[in-house]
């Protein structure tokens, strides 16, 4: 009877190369595990068919508004005391954050979804007009012009977006730096109060 031969020599000795210290990534991915909340994280779901832009789905996408017929006459903050009331506001902020993040988003691919929609229709026009015994280079000299026209059209369109684009981008970022602002300093204020009591 055969009986095979182990050698766990190499098995060994490549065990004694591993470092004893864990890794950073260890390390976090082990304090990660004592969280009771899952791991938040964004997905980029796959390219749109006509916008070619990527939506994001965000972790943290503010729920939608549950339907009410009945609407309150007062705000909410205005009966509140000073701590409630900068925690509502600080609610308040991460909420609008979210959903400037959300139509910022949506601007962004609305834009390009109807500039690629009115840019295919144009060219599929410019094609169709093309004599059926069009040369191949016939067909290249057409689209060319095509291109330099659509392009000289759309110049200033494309600007005016861009420019929205920037200003909406940087009030996003402003208001996600006021969320950030606000969160540390809850943080910490909470901190000094239980180390008080």
């Amino acid at each position: 009877m055969y009986q095979p031969t182990w050698n766990f020599e190499p098995l060994v000795q490549a065990m004694m190369l591993v470092s004893i210290r864990p890794s950073p990534c260890t390390v976090a991915s082990s304090a990660r595990l004592l969280h009771a909340s899952s791991r938040a994280c964004n997905l980029v779901a796959p390219p749109d068919p006509v916008s070619h832009m990527r939506p994001i789905i965000y972790s943290d996408a503010p729920p939608p508004a549950p339907p009410s017929l009945i609407r309150h006459p007062y705000s909410l903050t205005e009966f509140a005391s000073g701590a409630a009331k900068k925690h509502l506001r600080s609610q308040e902020n991460a909420l609008q954050f979210k959903l400037q993040r959300q139509q910022l988003d949506d601007f962004h691919h609305n834009f390009w979804f109807d500039s690629n929609t009115r840019f295919e229709a144009a060219k599929q026009a410019v094609l169709a007009g093309l004599q059926p015994s069009a040369t191949a280079s016939d067909k290249e000299h057409t689209l060319s012009e095509f291109y330099r026209q659509w392009y000289l059209q759309e110049a200033a369109r494309t600007d005016e977006y861009t420019t929205e684009y920037r200003r909406r981008n940087l009030a996003l970022v402003k208001l996600g730096a006021r969320v950030e602002l606000e969160n540390f300093a809850s943080r910490v204020s909470d901190l000094f109060s239980f180390s008080k009591k």
